[in-house]
């Protein structure tokens, strides 16, 4: 092997690598917050590359009739519920959610994106397109069982998993994709030339990993987020809402599979099914990344909650120092 193709095979590494830096921190997360090992990770992150390809090619991508008929059932879901407890705020609140947002969001993508329209107005359609299906999925799928066992939860996840494989193969074929990315000459650095796609990959899977840690550290939704994922029990008590907390992390995984889609998309053919390989890989790297220590470490992280109290929290510092840390 000579020295340039052991650093062309770097760099497809290191590109690679930082892809699944971002579906393992995902991946992470959300078990932290509601114990779901999310598999659908993955097949959010084809259905990207997927989404985006029919807008190259003139089409109107399924992504659109999966998003309008998810956001269907959760509005019925929601309502249900509302009727029930005769909460007429939460039927507002659904109707927004559930009803005006993805409407105005599938409004845009069937008239507004023309063939002819440039690349980064695709891409912005398409991320808003998977973000918006991430608080659909737990809506539907998990925040009915939220309060179930790990294995209840497994099962549920590998369910959607399923049922997604065989929604992408009806909506999108079985053909194979490859996404238009970062043009321009490549550069050298140190000697190894440097594709634009690679430095584009870098540079972005650097900046979602800094806001990632901004807004955990800087926000109060953030913070109540990692309430939430210390002690669960002790967040619903001091009125953070374990919902909005799922809700809240389901978006950031629709986000960030989106991303992961924009960029892995022009360096690989990606299919339907291609989902559970990539999230596969995203699993590896969370296990890599040491999944377990953040329950070998809980106590730790209990008594460092007890002595910097979150801003504005009151007495929230009694939930993350309970029996259960």
């Amino acid at each position: 092997m000579t020295t340039d193709i052991a650093l062309i095979l770097l760099q497809d590494g290191i590109v690679s690598g930082a892809v699944y830096v971002l579906l393992a921190t995902v991946l992470v997360l959300i078990f932290s917050v509601t114990r779901v090992i999310f598999v659908p990770q993955g097949d959010l992150v084809a259905f990207t590359a997927l989404t985006l390809s029919a807008f190259e090619t003139g089409n109107v991508p399924g992504t659109v009739w999966l998003l309008v008929f998810g956001a269907a059932a959760g509005l019925l879901l929601e309502v249900r519920e509302a009727v029930a407890q005769r909460d007429r705020a939460r039927s507002v609140r659904a109707l927004l959610r559930f009803g005006a947002l993805p409407a105005l969001i599938a409004l845009v993508a069937v008239f507004l994106v023309p063939k002819t329209a440039p690349l980064p107005w695709k891409m912005a359609v398409s991320c808003v397109l998977i973000t918006s299906l991430g608080p659909i999925i737990y809506r539907i799928v998990f925040q009915p069982l939220a309060a179930s066992s790990p294995l209840v939860l497994l099962i549920a996840d590998i369910a959607a998993h399923l049922g997604l494989n065989s929604i992408g193969l009806h909506l999108f074929g079985p053909e194979g994709v490859r996404t238009q990315g970062f043009s321009g000459q490549p550069f050298s650095i140190f000697g190894m030339i440097v594709t634009r796609q690679a430095a584009g990959v870098l540079a972005s899977s650097v900046v979602v990993v800094v806001g990632l840690y901004l807004f955990f550290r800087l926000s109060l939704r953030g913070r109540a987020l990692l309430a939430t994922a210390y002690n669960r029990r002790g967040a619903e008590i001091v009125g953070i809402s374990t919902e909005a907390a799922g809700r809240t992390v389901f978006i950031m995984a629709g986000l960030a599979a989106a991303i992961s889609g924009l960029l892995i998309g022009p360096t690989t053919t990606l299919y339907y099914d291609s989902g559970f390989i990539l999230g596969l890989k995203g699993f590896v790297g969370a296990i890599v990344g040491a999944w377990r220590s953040t329950r070998s470490r809980r106590p730790a992280r209990c008594w460092s909650a007890r002595s910097r109290p979150l801003p504005h929290s009151g007495p929230a510092l009694i939930a993350t120092s309970s029996s259960s840390c």
